[in-house]
């Protein structure tokens, strides 16, 4: 990961060793309690059908499902469970359901991770520049379902274009796309067989009509943030309640994750204090704000117009760039 200050100012490696012990307990009540809540939206959404109340129990249980994706981030990082073989168990359950292959997540994400806004090497930021067109295509979720599916045909027909994935991994993401696809196909087929639309209904389309929901999650961590590689002026946390960040498996806590990747989601609210303690406080802004910036940013002038080296989209009460020197 690159850096342009020192994290030994941040955090000592006595703290760093307790702040990175996992705990199969604690992985349980957090992954136990979402998979909970979408069992509860599902059985809420049987009993709506046939009433308008089904509207608002498919918004309910898309954005839960959507959301696993916060736990399969974490899966993908090893820190949700101490028994390393849970994590990738449920991250490929986890990738299954959301369309989004584990090991190709896993690949892509730790690209983000070493090479963070760098539009070269950044896994997550191989784009174009926004205009506000394709921000707000991609805010609702219509590109975003585009590039998921068909990247995951084209990669299982064997076409690689990823600069991030390197030629010795090039098998092993063929081979998850085809039995991703396989799998799919085998849901698809069972569902005609039974003529049911069970898969469509509970899954889905409350999966697909939601994402806009959390693409405010998405789009918050990085966008309008300098390109240079210091953690503290490219990432940014969000204000938010203790609600949605426990369906946000704490992400909201982004800067203290990108700060130390190994720390485990519950205990980045404990290491965001301690890094706000020596550095004072990072980039937040909340997510109704921010994308009132930022698209306000994006009606004056395309994401390709502002300096790539500063922070361009602050919260309205202004906000500081904030740094570590290296030591």
């Amino acid at each position: 990961m690159q850096e342009s200050f020192s994290r030994r100012r941040l955090v000592g490696p006595e703290e760093m060793r307790r702040l990175t012990q996992r705990s199969d307990l604690a992985g349980a009540l957090q992954l136990g309690s979402h998979l909970a809540a979408i069992a509860m939206a599902v059985w809420l959404h049987a009993l709506a059908m046939g009433t308008w109340w089904v509207l608002a129990t498919g918004a309910v249980l898309g954005v839960l499902i959507n959301f696993l994706y916060a736990g399969q981030h974490e899966l993908s990082h090893a820190t949700v469970f101490r028994t390393r073989k849970l994590n990738e168990v449920f991250g490929r359950l986890f990738g299954f359901v959301l369309l989004f292959p584990r090991d190709f997540d896993q690949v892509m994400h730790f690209a983000h991770h070493r090479h963070t806004q760098d539009w070269e090497r950044d896994g997550e930021l191989v784009r174009e520049p926004y205009t506000l067109t394709t921000y707000l295509l991609w805010l609702s979720g219509i590109t975003y379902w585009r590039n998921r599916v068909a990247g995951l045909i084209r990669r299982a027909r064997g076409i690689v274009v990823e600069p991030y994935i390197k030629p010795t991994d090039e098998a092993m993401i063929v081979r998850e796309s085809r039995l991703h696809l396989l799998g799919y196909a085998l849901i698809a087929v069972v569902s005609v067989a039974l003529g049911t639309w069970a898969a469509v209904t509970f899954w889905l389309l409350p999966m697909l009509l939601t994402k806009p929901v959390h693409q405010l999650q998405n789009t918050i961590e990085h966008l309008g943030l300098s390109h240079e590689p210091d953690i503290l002026n490219n990432t940014r946390s969000t204000r938010t309640n203790a609600v949605m960040r426990w369906l946000c498996w704490q992400m909201p806590y982004h800067t203290a994750h990108h700060t130390f990747p190994a720390v485990p989601f519950w205990k980045l609210r404990e290491l965001n204090d301690r890094i706000e303690a020596q550095a004072g406080p990072v980039h937040r802004m909340g997510w109704i704000e921010f994308q009132v910036e930022v698209i306000g940013k994006l009606m004056a002038k395309d994401e390709s117009q502002y300096p790539m080296d500063e922070v361009w989209v602050l919260p309205r009460a202004g906000g500081r760039s904030l740094r570590v020197p290296a030591e």
